[in-house]
């Protein structure tokens, strides 16, 4: 069964099953992709020892094993979905990491949000900057001003 799991996840990047399934799954299939990052005739032998399908074998060497090629390990991950109605298992699915789009490692764009708070502010304080200028300007003239008057 678990050879059959193995196969299904290779091929597929991602299943549904059991929590009990896919924990065992996963101790299954880790020491395989491990064993697939080194490419010999040896390892490609003990491979399909446990797989017993030429295609799996060849999908987890070429493409699988370059995707993982810089991981050190936890090559899958288990999410929960709930239980299922029938019998109350507990059911999830178990994906190859490096193949979920949605949890992907992207560079983030930062968003462009407008923030109506700044801008006002920004807008303030030039304005503010200006009624300083005028005074001091007002207080510089209003001496010379006032000093011809007292004359």
């Amino acid at each position: 069964m678990l050879a059959n799991m193995a196969i299904s996840l290779i091929m597929h990047k991602r299943i549904t099953t059991t929590l009990a399934k896919a924990k065992a799954l996963k101790a299954y299939v880790e020491p395989l992709i491990t064993r697939s990052k080194t490419d010999t005739t040896t390892s490609r032998r003990v491979v399909f020892r446990y797989l017993q399908n030429k295609y799996a074998v060849t999908e987890l060497f070429k493409e699988i094993s370059t995707k993982v090629a810089d991981r050190p390990g936890g090559y899958t991950r288990i999410i929960k979905l709930g239980t299922r109605q029938g019998d109350a298992a507990d059911v999830c699915f178990i994906e190859l990491v490096d193949y979920d789009e949605n949890m992907a490692k992207t560079p983030k764009t930062a968003k462009k949000t407008r923030r109506s708070r700044r801008s006002k502010s920004a807008e303030a304080a030039p304005a503010a900057e200006a009624p300083a200028q005028a005074t001091e300007e007002a207080k510089a003239e209003a001496p010379a001003e006032e000093a011809p008057k007292a004359e």
